[in-house]
């Protein structure tokens, strides 16, 4: 073998040290502990007991309308997204392209501006809507919210519902057809256990983000868990306000990504065996 070639073959020599991701990855992390570290210095040097006394309770009265205000829009977009859904997965042409001109709107449009047509564009229709007797429930904010909310939530469960029914082989379809079962049924009994199991994750993070938005309704005077923190921001001008309401926002996340994984175990506790 000759020199040139021995030294074309010889292996590279191995690289010294950690790679650039690694150490980016770490410096990354360290940052973010520092910063973590550094809330907690804050809140304990700077406590202010008479603070934490004084707005305590009104903190724990939005977060009780914070939680109102999603699980009502979650369990109303879910009832929703079923026909919303069919429509996508319809041959008729004039329902699946109204299915997906609903979707195509709210999952292309921000969530405020949904809100804020809903609360003061519905707003500037009072007659109409007091004629037809629907302006007690548009004239409060928080009905307002909710109703922007469930049609916004509708779009995106109406896309996880339709993803995880496709998801499931089409030979199940055919096989309980053969088997003499109605369509529904074939839904009821075989699909949805299935399409359940791929959209819980999905419908997990849909809840998160939900719980994260809600703090846009603050803003049309619901007074909300954010809406507190800023009547009492407004009040006392303490950081803090906002520091608190940041660390619920975080303990109610972590609760529910937590809670969606040991759902998520539970269930498919049978496919790991």
């Amino acid at each position: 073998m000759s020199v040139t070639a021995a030294i074309v073959e010889r292996p590279p020599p191995q690289a010294r040290g950690w790679p650039r991701s690694r150490i980016i990855g770490y410096a990354l992390v360290g940052l973010w502990i520092a910063f973590g570290l550094g809330i907690v210095a804050y809140l304990i040097f700077a406590w202010n007991a008479e603070f934490f006394a004084k707005y305590a309770p009104a903190y724990l009265k939005g977060l009780g309308v914070t939680l109102s205000l999603v699980a009502i829009s979650m369990v109303l977009g879910a009832i929703l997204s079923v026909p919303v859904a069919y429509g996508r997965m319809s041959n008729n042409p004039i329902l699946s392209g109204l299915a997906y001109c609903y979707v195509y709107f709210f999952r292309g449009t921000p969530l405020l501006v949904q809100t804020f047509l809903v609360y003061y564009g519905l707003g500037s229709f009072r007659p109409e809507l007091q004629t037809v007797g629907l302006w007690w429930f548009f004239r409060e904010a928080f009905y307002c919210g909710v109703f922007a909310f469930a049609l916004n939530t509708a779009a995106y469960q109406a896309e996880i519902l339709r993803g995880a029914i496709e998801s499931v082989p089409r030979g199940q379809w055919e096989g309980a057809a053969s088997l003499g079962l109605h369509k529904l049924q074939t839904l009821r009994k075989i699909i949805l256990p299935q399409a359940l199991i791929v959209a819980l994750r999905p419908y997990g993070n849909e809840l998160i983000l939900m719980i994260k938005a809600s703090a846009i309704v603050a803003i049309i005077t619901v007074y909300d868990l954010m809406g507190q923190a800023k009547l009492a921001f407004a009040n006392s001008f303490d950081i803090q306000a906002y520091i608190w309401v940041a660390i619920v926002y975080l303990v109610m996340v972590e609760i529910l990504r937590h809670g969606v994984e040991w759902i998520e175990r539970r269930i498919t506790i049978h496919l790991k065996r």
